[in-house]
Protein backbone atom coordinates (compact mmCIF):
# COMPACT_ATOMS: atom_id res chain seq x y z
CA UNK A 1 0.00 0.00 0.00
CA UNK A 2 1.41 3.42 -0.93
CA UNK A 3 2.01 6.03 1.76
CA UNK A 4 -0.82 8.25 0.55
CA UNK A 5 -3.31 5.38 0.30
CA UNK A 6 -2.25 4.16 3.71
CA UNK A 7 -2.73 7.62 5.17
CA UNK A 8 -6.16 8.05 3.57
CA UNK A 9 -7.25 4.62 4.81
CA UNK A 10 -6.05 5.45 8.30
CA UNK A 11 -7.91 8.76 8.33
CA UNK A 12 -11.13 7.03 7.27
CA UNK A 13 -10.68 4.48 10.04
CA UNK A 14 -10.07 7.20 12.63
CA UNK A 15 -13.13 9.11 11.50
CA UNK A 16 -15.17 5.90 11.75
CA UNK A 17 -14.06 5.11 15.28
CA UNK A 18 -14.78 8.68 16.36
CA UNK A 19 -18.31 8.45 14.95
CA UNK A 20 -18.98 4.91 16.19
CA UNK A 21 -18.02 5.75 19.74
CA UNK A 22 -19.39 9.29 19.83
CA UNK A 23 -21.69 9.75 22.79
CA UNK A 24 -20.01 7.08 24.91
CA UNK A 25 -17.34 9.53 26.03
CA UNK A 26 -16.92 13.25 25.42
CA UNK A 27 -14.88 13.72 22.22
CA UNK A 28 -11.89 15.52 23.72
CA UNK A 29 -11.69 13.13 26.69
CA UNK A 30 -12.14 10.12 24.45
CA UNK A 31 -9.13 11.26 22.44
CA UNK A 32 -7.05 10.05 25.38
CA UNK A 33 -8.34 6.52 24.92
CA UNK A 34 -7.93 6.42 21.14
CA UNK A 35 -4.40 7.81 21.34
CA UNK A 36 -3.58 5.58 24.31
CA UNK A 37 -4.57 2.41 22.48
CA UNK A 38 -2.77 3.59 19.34
CA UNK A 39 0.33 4.06 21.47
CA UNK A 40 -0.10 0.61 23.02
CA UNK A 41 -0.39 -0.98 19.57
CA UNK A 42 2.58 1.00 18.23
CA UNK A 43 5.05 0.08 20.97
CA UNK A 44 3.89 -3.55 20.78
CA UNK A 45 4.54 -3.76 17.05
CA UNK A 46 7.71 -1.68 17.31
CA UNK A 47 9.18 -4.01 19.95
CA UNK A 48 8.11 -7.17 18.10
CA UNK A 49 9.67 -5.97 14.86
CA UNK A 50 12.90 -5.10 16.68
CA UNK A 51 13.17 -8.47 18.45
CA UNK A 52 12.14 -10.50 15.40
CA UNK A 53 14.86 -8.78 13.37
CA UNK A 54 17.40 -10.48 15.65
CA UNK A 55 16.03 -13.99 15.09
CA UNK A 56 17.76 -16.75 13.19
CA UNK A 57 15.84 -18.38 10.33
CA UNK A 58 13.24 -20.81 11.65
CA UNK A 59 13.02 -19.32 15.14
CA UNK A 60 9.48 -18.48 16.35
CA UNK A 61 8.28 -14.86 16.42
CA UNK A 62 8.58 -13.10 19.74
CA UNK A 63 4.80 -12.69 19.87
CA UNK A 64 4.29 -16.48 20.01
CA UNK A 65 6.43 -16.99 23.11
CA UNK A 66 5.23 -17.09 26.73
CA UNK A 67 6.03 -14.72 29.54
CA UNK A 68 7.72 -17.52 31.46
CA UNK A 69 10.10 -18.27 28.58
CA UNK A 70 11.14 -14.63 28.37
CA UNK A 71 11.47 -14.13 32.13
CA UNK A 72 14.16 -16.83 32.15
CA UNK A 73 16.50 -14.44 30.31
CA UNK A 74 16.69 -11.20 32.35
CA UNK A 75 19.86 -10.07 30.55
CA UNK A 76 17.99 -9.99 27.23
CA UNK A 77 15.21 -7.96 28.83
CA UNK A 78 17.74 -5.47 30.18
CA UNK A 79 19.46 -5.18 26.79
CA UNK A 80 16.11 -4.51 25.11
CA UNK A 81 15.19 -1.80 27.61
CA UNK A 82 18.53 -0.09 27.12
CA UNK A 83 17.94 -0.08 23.35
CA UNK A 84 14.20 0.71 23.17
CA UNK A 85 13.51 2.40 26.51
CA UNK A 86 10.76 -0.08 27.51
CA UNK A 87 9.84 -3.76 27.51
CA UNK A 88 6.62 -5.70 26.92
CA UNK A 89 6.24 -9.40 27.65
CA UNK A 90 4.83 -11.40 24.71
CA UNK A 91 1.51 -12.19 26.36
CA UNK A 92 1.10 -8.48 27.08
CA UNK A 93 1.44 -7.42 23.44
CA UNK A 94 -1.50 -5.53 21.94
CA UNK A 95 -2.53 -8.20 19.44
CA UNK A 96 -2.35 -11.04 21.97
CA UNK A 97 -4.47 -9.12 24.46
CA UNK A 98 -6.92 -8.29 21.68
CA UNK A 99 -7.30 -11.96 20.73
CA UNK A 100 -7.99 -12.96 24.35
CA UNK A 101 -10.45 -10.09 24.76
CA UNK A 102 -12.54 -11.44 21.88
CA UNK A 103 -13.03 -14.69 23.79
CA UNK A 104 -15.17 -13.13 26.50
CA UNK A 105 -12.46 -11.84 28.82
CA UNK A 106 -14.56 -10.59 31.72
CA UNK A 107 -11.49 -9.18 33.48
CA UNK A 108 -10.25 -7.13 30.52
CA UNK A 109 -10.13 -3.85 32.45
CA UNK A 110 -8.04 -5.38 35.24
CA UNK A 111 -5.75 -7.15 32.77
CA UNK A 112 -5.11 -3.93 30.83
CA UNK A 113 -4.45 -2.01 34.03
CA UNK A 114 -1.86 -4.58 35.13
CA UNK A 115 -0.23 -4.64 31.67
CA UNK A 116 0.09 -0.86 31.57
CA UNK A 117 1.70 -0.89 35.01
CA UNK A 118 4.19 -3.55 33.88
CA UNK A 119 5.10 -1.56 30.76
CA UNK A 120 5.59 1.64 32.76
CA UNK A 121 7.76 -0.09 35.34
CA UNK A 122 9.78 -2.06 32.76
CA UNK A 123 12.56 0.55 32.62
CA UNK A 124 12.80 1.05 36.39
CA UNK A 125 16.13 -0.05 37.78
CA UNK A 126 17.63 -0.25 34.29
CA UNK A 127 17.38 3.32 33.00
CA UNK A 128 17.99 6.47 34.98
CA UNK A 129 15.10 8.61 36.17
CA UNK A 130 15.87 11.03 33.34
CA UNK A 131 15.90 8.34 30.66
CA UNK A 132 12.75 6.56 31.84
CA UNK A 133 10.45 8.23 29.28
CA UNK A 134 7.70 5.60 29.50
CA UNK A 135 6.77 6.25 33.13
CA UNK A 136 3.32 7.77 33.62
CA UNK A 137 2.29 7.61 29.98
CA UNK A 138 -0.72 5.41 30.72
CA UNK A 139 -1.91 7.47 33.71
CA UNK A 140 -4.66 9.16 31.68
CA UNK A 141 -5.81 5.87 30.18
CA UNK A 142 -8.14 5.03 33.07
CA UNK A 143 -9.66 1.66 32.14
CA UNK A 144 -11.88 1.77 35.22
CA UNK A 145 -13.37 5.20 34.56
CA UNK A 146 -17.13 5.68 34.75
CA UNK A 147 -16.76 7.54 31.45
CA UNK A 148 -16.41 4.16 29.78
CA UNK A 149 -19.62 2.81 31.26
CA UNK A 150 -21.64 2.55 34.44
CA UNK A 151 -20.71 -1.09 35.03
CA UNK A 152 -17.66 -3.32 34.53
CA UNK A 153 -19.29 -5.33 31.70
CA UNK A 154 -20.12 -2.10 29.84
CA UNK A 155 -16.59 -0.80 30.31
CA UNK A 156 -15.10 -4.03 29.07
CA UNK A 157 -17.36 -4.00 26.02
CA UNK A 158 -16.11 -0.53 25.13
CA UNK A 159 -12.48 -1.48 25.81
CA UNK A 160 -12.89 -4.57 23.61
CA UNK A 161 -14.34 -2.42 20.85
CA UNK A 162 -11.44 0.00 21.18
CA UNK A 163 -8.92 -2.83 20.89
CA UNK A 164 -10.64 -4.10 17.76
CA UNK A 165 -11.10 -0.71 16.12
CA UNK A 166 -7.49 0.33 16.67
CA UNK A 167 -6.30 -3.17 15.79
CA UNK A 168 -8.21 -3.03 12.51
CA UNK A 169 -6.33 0.02 11.28
CA UNK A 170 -4.89 -1.19 7.98
CA UNK A 171 -1.15 -0.61 8.03
CA UNK A 172 1.67 -2.25 6.15
CA UNK A 173 3.95 -4.47 8.19
CA UNK A 174 5.85 -2.32 10.65
CA UNK A 175 9.20 -2.81 8.96
CA UNK A 176 7.83 -1.90 5.52
CA UNK A 177 5.48 0.86 6.60
CA UNK A 178 6.53 4.47 6.55
CA UNK A 179 7.36 5.31 10.14
CA UNK A 180 5.16 8.38 10.15
CA UNK A 181 1.87 6.51 9.73
CA UNK A 182 1.18 6.31 13.46
CA UNK A 183 2.46 9.85 13.88
CA UNK A 184 0.24 11.05 11.09
CA UNK A 185 -2.73 9.35 12.73
CA UNK A 186 -1.87 11.18 15.96
CA UNK A 187 -1.75 14.54 14.20
CA UNK A 188 -5.00 13.84 12.37
CA UNK A 189 -6.74 12.95 15.63
CA UNK A 190 -5.37 16.02 17.40
CA UNK A 191 -6.58 18.26 14.60
CA UNK A 192 -9.98 16.58 14.44
CA UNK A 193 -10.63 16.76 18.17
CA UNK A 194 -9.18 20.26 18.51
CA UNK A 195 -11.49 21.42 15.74
CA UNK A 196 -14.55 19.99 17.46
CA UNK A 197 -13.49 20.92 20.98
CA UNK A 198 -12.72 24.59 20.39
CA UNK A 199 -10.39 26.50 22.68
CA UNK A 200 -10.71 24.15 25.65
CA UNK A 201 -9.37 21.28 23.60
CA UNK A 202 -7.24 22.98 21.01
CA UNK A 203 -5.45 25.71 22.93
CA UNK A 204 -2.08 23.97 22.62
CA UNK A 205 -2.60 22.60 19.14
CA UNK A 206 -0.88 24.47 16.33
CA UNK A 207 -2.31 23.81 12.84
CA UNK A 208 -0.02 21.76 10.62
CA UNK A 209 0.48 24.49 8.00
CA UNK A 210 1.65 26.98 10.65
CA UNK A 211 3.88 24.36 12.29
CA UNK A 212 5.58 23.60 9.02
CA UNK A 213 6.11 27.30 8.27
CA UNK A 214 7.74 27.85 11.68
CA UNK A 215 10.09 24.90 11.23
CA UNK A 216 11.13 26.06 7.74
CA UNK A 217 11.82 29.56 9.08
CA UNK A 218 13.94 28.23 11.95
CA UNK A 219 16.16 26.06 9.72
CA UNK A 220 16.22 28.20 6.56
CA UNK A 221 19.42 27.61 4.61
CA UNK A 222 20.50 24.64 6.73
CA UNK A 223 20.53 20.91 6.07
CA UNK A 224 21.14 19.94 9.69
CA UNK A 225 21.06 21.49 13.17
CA UNK A 226 22.38 20.45 16.56
CA UNK A 227 19.37 20.69 18.89
CA UNK A 228 15.79 21.92 18.54
CA UNK A 229 13.61 23.32 21.31
CA UNK A 230 10.10 24.44 22.20
CA UNK A 231 9.60 25.95 25.69
CA UNK A 232 5.81 25.50 25.58
CA UNK A 233 5.66 22.37 23.47
CA UNK A 234 2.07 21.25 24.04
CA UNK A 235 1.65 17.87 22.37
CA UNK A 236 4.98 18.16 20.53
CA UNK A 237 3.76 18.80 17.00
CA UNK A 238 5.97 21.82 16.43
CA UNK A 239 9.12 19.98 17.48
CA UNK A 240 8.36 17.04 15.24
CA UNK A 241 8.05 19.27 12.20
CA UNK A 242 11.85 19.49 12.30
CA UNK A 243 11.95 15.73 11.70
CA UNK A 244 9.76 16.21 8.65
CA UNK A 245 11.58 19.26 7.28
CA UNK A 246 15.17 18.08 7.89
CA UNK A 247 14.83 14.38 8.62
CA UNK A 248 15.21 13.23 12.22
CA UNK A 249 18.75 12.04 11.54
CA UNK A 250 19.71 15.65 10.76
CA UNK A 251 18.74 16.89 14.22
CA UNK A 252 22.05 15.74 15.64
CA UNK A 253 21.63 16.14 19.38
CA UNK A 254 17.92 15.73 19.86
CA UNK A 255 14.50 17.26 20.43
CA UNK A 256 13.82 19.20 23.64
CA UNK A 257 10.67 20.71 25.06
CA UNK A 258 8.83 21.62 28.24
CA UNK A 259 5.10 21.61 29.01
CA UNK A 260 3.33 22.78 32.15
CA UNK A 261 0.27 20.51 31.78
CA UNK A 262 1.15 16.93 32.72
CA UNK A 263 -1.51 15.30 30.52
CA UNK A 264 -0.34 17.33 27.54
CA UNK A 265 3.30 16.60 28.34
CA UNK A 266 2.50 12.89 28.29
CA UNK A 267 0.80 13.33 24.91
CA UNK A 268 4.00 14.94 23.63
CA UNK A 269 6.10 11.97 24.78
CA UNK A 270 3.62 9.57 23.18
CA UNK A 271 3.85 11.65 20.01
CA UNK A 272 7.64 11.28 20.01
CA UNK A 273 7.36 7.50 20.29
CA UNK A 274 4.65 7.35 17.61
CA UNK A 275 7.02 9.17 15.23
CA UNK A 276 9.59 6.46 15.98
CA UNK A 277 12.07 8.70 17.78
CA UNK A 278 14.41 6.75 20.01
CA UNK A 279 13.90 7.59 23.70
CA UNK A 280 17.52 8.81 23.92
CA UNK A 281 16.90 11.45 21.23
CA UNK A 282 14.25 13.52 22.98
CA UNK A 283 13.49 15.02 26.36
CA UNK A 284 10.07 16.49 27.13
CA UNK A 285 10.07 17.96 30.63
CA UNK A 286 7.08 18.68 32.83
CA UNK A 287 7.01 22.05 34.55
CA UNK A 288 6.73 25.82 34.32
CA UNK A 289 9.31 27.02 31.80
CA UNK A 290 9.30 30.62 33.03
CA UNK A 291 9.80 29.80 36.72
CA UNK A 292 11.61 26.48 36.55
CA UNK A 293 13.20 25.87 33.14
CA UNK A 294 14.28 22.26 32.68
CA UNK A 295 17.07 22.48 30.13
CA UNK A 296 19.59 25.02 31.45
CA UNK A 297 22.42 22.54 30.96
CA UNK A 298 21.30 21.71 27.40
CA UNK A 299 20.94 25.25 26.01
CA UNK A 300 21.67 26.98 23.70
CA UNK A 301 19.59 25.69 20.82
CA UNK A 302 20.17 26.27 17.14
CA UNK A 303 16.49 26.16 16.17
CA UNK A 304 13.59 27.19 18.40
CA UNK A 305 9.91 27.24 17.54
CA UNK A 306 7.01 27.98 19.85
CA UNK A 307 3.36 28.88 20.11
CA UNK A 308 3.28 29.96 23.78
CA UNK A 309 -0.05 30.37 25.60
CA UNK A 310 -1.58 33.73 24.78
CA UNK A 311 -1.62 36.33 27.56
CA UNK A 312 -1.19 33.75 30.32
CA UNK A 313 -0.66 35.08 33.84
CA UNK A 314 2.67 34.67 35.62
CA UNK A 315 4.38 35.95 38.79
CA UNK A 316 6.21 38.77 37.04
CA UNK A 317 7.39 41.55 39.36
CA UNK A 318 5.54 39.93 42.27
CA UNK A 319 8.57 37.64 42.42
CA UNK A 320 11.62 39.81 43.26
CA UNK A 321 14.00 37.10 42.07
CA UNK A 322 12.83 37.18 38.46
CA UNK A 323 14.23 40.62 37.61
CA UNK A 324 17.71 39.21 38.32
CA UNK A 325 17.14 36.09 36.24
CA UNK A 326 19.70 36.09 33.43
CA UNK A 327 16.91 35.46 30.91
CA UNK A 328 14.88 38.56 31.81
CA UNK A 329 17.38 40.97 33.38
CA UNK A 330 18.82 42.39 30.11
CA UNK A 331 15.56 44.16 29.28
CA UNK A 332 15.52 45.83 32.71
CA UNK A 333 11.83 45.07 33.10
CA UNK A 334 9.56 42.05 33.37
CA UNK A 335 6.57 41.25 31.21
CA UNK A 336 3.27 42.22 32.88
CA UNK A 337 1.84 39.75 35.39
CA UNK A 338 -1.31 39.46 33.26
CA UNK A 339 0.54 38.88 29.97
CA UNK A 340 3.58 36.57 29.95
CA UNK A 341 3.93 36.57 26.14
CA UNK A 342 7.16 38.55 26.03
CA UNK A 343 8.55 36.66 29.02
CA UNK A 344 8.53 33.59 26.77
CA UNK A 345 10.15 35.69 24.04
CA UNK A 346 12.97 36.78 26.37
CA UNK A 347 13.45 33.21 27.57
CA UNK A 348 13.70 32.00 23.97
CA UNK A 349 16.17 34.72 23.01
CA UNK A 350 18.44 33.90 25.92
CA UNK A 351 18.51 30.19 25.01
CA UNK A 352 19.02 30.80 21.30
CA UNK A 353 22.44 29.92 19.86
CA UNK A 354 24.52 32.64 18.22
CA UNK A 355 23.96 31.00 14.82
CA UNK A 356 20.37 30.09 15.55
CA UNK A 357 16.88 31.24 14.56
CA UNK A 358 13.69 31.33 16.61
CA UNK A 359 10.18 31.59 15.19
CA UNK A 360 7.48 32.46 17.73
CA UNK A 361 3.72 32.79 17.28
CA UNK A 362 2.47 35.88 19.13
CA UNK A 363 -0.83 37.67 19.62
CA UNK A 364 -0.74 41.09 17.92
CA UNK A 365 -1.01 43.06 21.17
CA UNK A 366 2.64 42.42 21.99
CA UNK A 367 3.61 44.39 18.89
CA UNK A 368 2.23 47.74 20.04
CA UNK A 369 1.19 47.78 23.70
CA UNK A 370 3.08 50.23 25.89
CA UNK A 371 4.41 49.95 29.43
CA UNK A 372 6.74 47.05 30.19
CA UNK A 373 6.05 45.42 26.84
CA UNK A 374 7.15 48.58 25.04
CA UNK A 375 10.42 48.55 27.00
CA UNK A 376 11.04 44.91 26.12
CA UNK A 377 10.47 45.69 22.43
CA UNK A 378 12.98 48.54 22.79
CA UNK A 379 15.55 46.07 24.11
CA UNK A 380 14.86 43.65 21.25
CA UNK A 381 15.18 46.32 18.55
CA UNK A 382 18.13 48.19 20.04
CA UNK A 383 19.92 44.86 20.41
CA UNK A 384 19.11 44.06 16.76
CA UNK A 385 17.52 40.74 17.66
CA UNK A 386 14.29 40.99 15.63
CA UNK A 387 14.88 39.63 12.16
CA UNK A 388 11.29 39.77 10.91
CA UNK A 389 7.68 40.23 11.91
CA UNK A 390 5.04 38.37 9.87
CA UNK A 391 1.35 39.18 10.03
CA UNK A 392 -0.65 35.98 9.53
CA UNK A 393 -4.20 35.68 8.17
CA UNK A 394 -7.17 35.61 10.55
CA UNK A 395 -8.96 32.44 11.67
CA UNK A 396 -6.03 30.01 11.38
CA UNK A 397 -6.04 28.72 14.96
CA UNK A 398 -8.59 26.72 16.91
CA UNK A 399 -10.26 28.75 19.63
CA UNK A 400 -9.70 32.18 18.08
CA UNK A 401 -10.37 34.04 14.84
CA UNK A 402 -7.79 36.76 15.52
CA UNK A 403 -4.97 37.14 13.03
CA UNK A 404 -1.80 36.21 14.91
CA UNK A 405 1.78 37.05 13.97
CA UNK A 406 5.23 35.46 13.93
CA UNK A 407 8.30 37.14 15.44
CA UNK A 408 11.59 35.84 14.05
CA UNK A 409 14.63 36.28 16.31
CA UNK A 410 18.34 36.04 15.47
CA UNK A 411 21.49 36.98 17.35
CA UNK A 412 23.79 37.30 14.35
CA UNK A 413 22.08 39.43 11.72
CA UNK A 414 23.84 40.83 8.66
CA UNK A 415 22.04 44.16 8.78
CA UNK A 416 20.53 46.53 11.31
CA UNK A 417 17.04 46.29 9.88
CA UNK A 418 13.77 44.46 10.48
CA UNK A 419 11.66 42.92 7.74
CA UNK A 420 7.89 43.30 7.97
CA UNK A 421 5.73 40.88 5.96
CA UNK A 422 1.98 41.27 5.53
CA UNK A 423 0.70 37.75 4.81
CA UNK A 424 -2.81 38.51 6.05
CA UNK A 425 -4.31 37.92 2.59
CA UNK A 426 -2.51 34.60 2.01
CA UNK A 427 -5.06 31.98 2.96
CA UNK A 428 -7.46 29.43 1.62
CA UNK A 429 -10.71 28.42 3.33
CA UNK A 430 -10.61 24.80 4.48
CA UNK A 431 -13.65 23.57 6.37
CA UNK A 432 -14.47 26.05 9.10
CA UNK A 433 -10.95 27.48 9.28
CA UNK A 434 -8.47 29.28 7.05
CA UNK A 435 -5.21 27.60 6.14
CA UNK A 436 -1.86 28.46 4.57
CA UNK A 437 -1.22 26.48 1.41
CA UNK A 438 2.24 25.29 0.41
CA UNK A 439 2.41 28.14 -2.13
CA UNK A 440 1.49 30.68 0.57
CA UNK A 441 4.18 29.36 2.90
CA UNK A 442 6.76 29.49 0.12
CA UNK A 443 5.85 33.08 -0.66
CA UNK A 444 6.55 34.02 2.96
CA UNK A 445 9.81 32.05 3.02
CA UNK A 446 10.95 33.70 -0.22
CA UNK A 447 10.30 37.14 1.26
CA UNK A 448 12.36 36.28 4.36
CA UNK A 449 15.23 35.03 2.20
CA UNK A 450 15.22 38.03 -0.17
CA UNK A 451 14.76 40.74 2.50
CA UNK A 452 13.60 43.29 -0.06
CA UNK A 453 10.70 45.68 -0.32
CA UNK A 454 7.66 44.36 -2.15
CA UNK A 455 4.65 46.58 -2.75
CA UNK A 456 1.84 45.87 -0.29
CA UNK A 457 3.61 42.75 1.02
CA UNK A 458 7.08 43.32 2.50
CA UNK A 459 9.06 46.26 3.84
CA UNK A 460 12.65 46.31 5.14
CA UNK A 461 12.86 49.02 7.81
CA UNK A 462 15.90 50.51 9.56
CA UNK A 463 15.77 49.92 13.29
CA UNK A 464 16.29 53.65 13.79
CA UNK A 465 12.97 54.27 12.06
CA UNK A 466 11.30 51.73 14.34
CA UNK A 467 12.76 53.56 17.34
CA UNK A 468 11.34 56.84 16.03
CA UNK A 469 7.96 55.09 15.80
CA UNK A 470 8.06 54.33 19.54
CA UNK A 471 9.23 50.75 18.86
CA UNK A 472 5.89 49.82 17.36
CA UNK A 473 6.26 46.48 15.54
CA UNK A 474 2.80 46.27 13.97
CA UNK A 475 3.17 45.21 10.35
CA UNK A 476 0.45 47.61 9.25
CA UNK A 477 2.59 50.52 10.48
CA UNK A 478 5.21 49.78 7.82
CA UNK A 479 3.61 47.81 4.99
CA UNK A 480 1.14 49.92 3.03
CA UNK A 481 -2.16 48.14 2.47
CA UNK A 482 -3.21 47.88 -1.15
CA UNK A 483 -6.22 50.03 -2.01
CA UNK A 484 -8.59 47.59 -3.67
CA UNK A 485 -11.35 50.11 -4.15
CA UNK A 486 -12.47 50.69 -7.73
CA UNK A 487 -10.77 53.66 -9.36
CA UNK A 488 -13.37 56.14 -10.64
CA UNK A 489 -12.76 58.67 -13.43
CA UNK A 490 -14.56 61.75 -12.10
CA UNK A 491 -14.48 63.61 -15.44
CA UNK A 492 -16.02 60.68 -17.28
CA UNK A 493 -18.53 60.16 -14.51
CA UNK A 494 -19.60 63.81 -14.61
CA UNK A 495 -19.98 63.64 -18.40
CA UNK A 496 -22.12 60.55 -18.03
CA UNK A 497 -24.24 62.27 -15.41
CA UNK A 498 -24.72 65.27 -17.73
CA UNK A 499 -25.90 62.92 -20.49
CA UNK A 500 -28.31 61.24 -18.10
CA UNK A 501 -29.69 64.61 -16.94
CA UNK A 502 -30.04 65.81 -20.51
CA UNK A 503 -31.79 62.65 -21.55
CA UNK A 504 -34.02 62.92 -18.48
CA UNK A 505 -35.01 66.48 -19.49
CA UNK A 506 -35.77 65.36 -23.04
CA UNK A 507 -37.94 62.52 -21.75
CA UNK A 508 -39.86 64.90 -19.54
CA UNK A 509 -40.57 67.15 -22.55
CA UNK A 510 -41.77 64.17 -24.56
CA UNK A 511 -43.92 62.90 -21.70
CA UNK A 512 -45.45 66.38 -21.18
CA UNK A 513 -46.33 66.53 -24.92
CA UNK A 514 -48.02 63.12 -24.76
CA UNK A 515 -49.98 64.12 -21.67
CA UNK A 516 -51.06 67.36 -23.38
CA UNK A 517 -52.31 65.44 -26.42
CA UNK A 518 -54.25 63.06 -24.21
CA UNK A 519 -55.83 65.92 -22.28
CA UNK A 520 -56.78 67.72 -25.55
CA UNK A 521 -58.47 64.59 -26.86
CA UNK A 522 -60.43 64.23 -23.67
CA UNK A 523 -61.72 67.83 -23.87
CA UNK A 524 -62.87 67.32 -27.51
CA UNK A 525 -64.96 64.35 -26.57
Amino acid sequence: MSQELERAELHRALWKIANDLRGSVDGWDFKQYVLGFMFYRFISENLTAYLDSELEEGEPSYATLTNVEIAENPEAIEDTVEEKGFFIFPEDLFENVRQRANHNNDNLNEELQDIFKRIESSASGILSEEDNKIRGLFDDLDVNSNKLGSSIPKRNDLLRKLLNEVGNFKLSSFADSHNDTFGDAYEYLMGMYASSAGKSGGEYYTPQAVSELLAHIAVAGKEKVNKVYDPACGSGGLLLKFAKVLGKENVKEGFFGQEINLTTRNLAVINMFLHDLNYANFDIAHGDTLLDPAHRDIAPFEAIVSNPPYSVKWEGDANPLLINDERFAPAGVLAPKSKADLAFTMHILHWLAENGTAAIVEFPGVLYRGGAEGKIRKYLIDGNYVDAVIQLPPDLFFGTTIGTCIIVLKKSKKDNKTLFVDASALFERSGNKNTLTKAHRQQILDALAERQDSDYFAKLVDNSAIAENDYNLSVSSYVEAEDTREVIDIVALNAEIEQIVARQSQLRIEIDAIVAELEAGADYE
